[in-house]
């Protein structure tokens, strides 16, 4: 099922707009307003001459909830619309769209430059899951470009990092990266989950695909896991060995998009629900207002925050001490996002600290309707041995907040009296 975003299909320009007038593929029976939900694994056909079309690319048309269903690709034209990108693939979540992702372009022998600066996951899987398929992965100071640059020979498939880093809060200069993958002919993959499509436009800035946890932002509340592989098609892919041999241009997708569509997503089976694409279509709706509330909290706190004489360190990439203020400000509209951390005195000090909370949630994840709190290298990383620990640059006086919905004196009083013990 061609789910591309296509010029002139009733998608308004601007951001809420285009999300919320996206229309569907094709007019509900009843004239529903949101994308029913199809629970169903298979679609009928009215004869055999028109299921064998369908299976064969030659007809568009969803077959089996696995490879497409009408309530998920509602939600991929919703991501479409708010990012401009011309092909999205909906996962079951952000680390089936980093893990099917590298599964289509990499293979033995190849490797990846990266950050070692990653989320916990994402670095085990580049470090150890791919290894096991004899693929390298070059981890670089993505601060310093003559190290990317160094890093890259004829068989590098991709450059990747966080567009800000969890939880170090660092801001790679896309910029300057994109210039030296251009000129090497390397794509530019980022997970941008950290800043939605309204406040970064990835293809400003030389992003190829951007892989998204749509279990953050998207989702709107936390209603459930989810992730997307969002394609640009302004990669050209005809150096790597995978997907050089694919044609260009069959059914208006680039090679990736193919590639990704039409064998890796259906083998590996890590497809979305139905159920999960209908509630993150309607957090689609309102992720503007909520992302926009949520980062000036952010930065609301943590300017509060970086006075305070009982927090040695504040991390948000806005404030005037933040080495990436400017990079920061070029890139992105507003504020970067919803997530802060801040440095304690010791270990102890974040574990009474976040156990004095009251309004603050201890739990994983970003981006909820409710205020987060976790300390992560107990925790995201807490089975990682300590030289692992080290290279990834985690260290147990930081504490990782998410900014919610919450009225911010409330959350600076709930603060208060969890630095009161510290």
């Amino acid at each position: 099922m061609d789910i591309r975003k296509q010029k002139g299909d009733g998608c308004p320009s601007s951001f809420s707009a285009g999300i919320i007038g996206c229309g569907f593929a094709k007019p509900d029976v009843h004239g529903a307003i949101n994308m029913p939900v199809y629970r169903n694994a298979a679609f009928e056909f009215p004869d055999s001459e028109t299921i064998a079309a369908a299976f064969q690319n030659r007809l568009e048309a969803h077959t089996y909830s696995r490879i497409t269903n009408p309530t998920v690709a509602g939600l991929e034209r919703k991501i479409m619309a708010a990012s401009g990108a011309e092909h999205v693939m909906a996962l079951a979540s952000g680390m089936a769209a980093i893990s099917n992702t590298f599964l289509t372009i990499a293979s033995a022998g190849s490797n990846i430059v990266a950050s070692p600066h990653l989320f916990g996951n994402t670095y085990s899987f580049l470090k150890y899951t791919l290894a096991a398929f004899g693929v390298e992965v070059r981890f670089v100071d993505t601060d310093r470009l003559q190290e990317i640059d160094g890093a890259i020979d004829g068989n590098t498939c991709a450059f990747f990092a966080e567009l800000i880093t969890n939880p170090h809060m660092e801001v790679a200069d896309l910029t300057e990266i994109s210039g030296i993958l251009r000129r090497r002919h390397v794509p530019m993959i980022i997970d941008t989950t950290i800043v939605p499509w309204c406040g970064f436009d990835a293809r400003q800035f030389g992003v190829d695909v951007e892989i998204v946890s749509t279990t953050k932002y998207v989702s709107g509340g936390a209603t459930g896991i989810g992730g997307a592989i969002v394609d640009y098609g302004t990669h050209d892919w005809e150096r790597n060995p995978r997907l050089g041999a694919l044609p260009h241009t069959a059914a208006g997708l680039s090679r990736f998009a193919l590639k990704l569509r039409s064998e890796i997503g259906r083998n590996v089976g890590a497809c979305m629900s139905p159920d999960t694409a209908y509630q993150q279509a309607l957090g689609m709706e309102s992720l503007e207002v909520r992302y926009l509330r949520m980062s000036q909290t952010a930065f609301d706190l943590a300017c509060y925050l970086s006075t305070h004489p009982k927090v040695r360190k504040t991390n948000y990439p806005k404030l005037p001490s933040s080495p990436y203020r400017a990079i920061s400000d070029r890139m992105f509209t507003g504020n970067p996002g919803a997530m802060f951390t801040i440095s304690l005195a010791s270990k102890e000090a974040c574990y009474r600290f976040m156990d004095a909370l009251t309004l603050i949630r201890r739990a994983t994840n970003l981006f909820d309707s409710k205020t987060l709190v976790i300390h992560p290298e107990s925790t995201i990383y807490g089975t990682f041995p300590p030289e692992t620990k080290r290279i990834i640059g985690i260290e147990d006086t930081l504490v990782r907040f998410s900014a919610g919905l919450e009225e911010v004196e409330a959350l600076k009083a709930d603060i208060d009296r969890g630095l009161e013990v510290c």
